[in-house]
């Protein structure tokens, strides 16, 4: 993403070519990972404030802005949020829906919506709390006030911590290494790992388990562990 004179902000326009990218390299069978960045100051510094200033609630809901990050939420394929900067309101919602994110030491956190009169609405209540606990959560949504990218990877919220200049090249050499995984496997790790925080225990293990079962009909699953048996890399081709 590059908008430096607004920090990335996540107009309609902006937030319509991520997706439409994002929906192109899902569907590019030769793309087996992906990697979404900002820039040195601003991963995503929000939504554009701008576009919502003086919208009433029925074109809010007519317009549908935050379907936007329901259509982040489909892609199938790993995707690494590499952050370095601010990462705030929408934007920080944008990393969280993302599958998991690599941060910059300058990286911060935050969801200052409280300051502007509204709450988190592209699933910051939800995911932070999720991710780092209902107090902590509690305490930066009713402030307002950032976390720290050290305080982030201390509770969970990103895999994590680089030297700034190292950023997009350690997220480029994970994706790699995710991208060398069986791209059926890949798909449907992704699903079960998010059934975990869309279901109950008792549910989720049993999706689980049907998964698991179905990915003994892939060629990938018969490659593997042929291959483990031979002492030697697989061959996975992503069937």
């Amino acid at each position: 993403m590059s908008d430096p004179e607004q920090l990335n902000a996540l107009n309609a326009h902006l937030m319509d070519e991520l997706c439409g990218t994002l929906e192109e390299l899902d569907r590019d069978d030769s793309v087996r990972a992906i990697v979404v960045t900002g820039s040195d100051r601003a991963f995503a510094a929000g939504a554009d404030i701008g576009e919502m200033a003086d919208a009433t609630a029925i074109e809010m809901l007519r317009s549908n802005r935050i379907g936007q990050w329901d259509r982040v939420r489909r892609i199938t394929k790993p995707v690494i949020a590499a952050v370095s900067g601010w990462c705030l309101g929408g934007g920080c919602e944008l990393a969280m829906a993302l599958d998991l994110i690599v941060a910059a030491e300058s990286a911060k956190f935050g969801q200052p919506e409280i300051k502007l009169g509204v709450i988190p609405g592209a699933g910051g209540t939800q995911r932070l709390t999720r991710a780092i606990g209902k107090s902590r959560a509690m305490e930066m949504i009713l402030t307002g006030e950032p976390m720290d990218a050290a305080e982030a990877h201390a509770r969970g919220l990103v895999a994590r911590v680089v030297p700034d200049e190292l950023l997009v090249e350690d997220a480029l050499t994970l994706a790699a290494q995710i991208a060398a995984r069986s791209p059926v496997a890949l798909r449907v790790a992704k699903e079960a790992v998010n059934a975990a925080y869309e279901m109950g225990l008792t549910e989720a293990l049993e999706h689980e388990r049907r998964l698991f079962y179905l990915l003994f009909a892939s060629e990938d699953q018969t490659e593997g562990m042929a291959a483990f048996l031979e002492k030697r890399e697989p061959e996975f081709k992503g069937r």
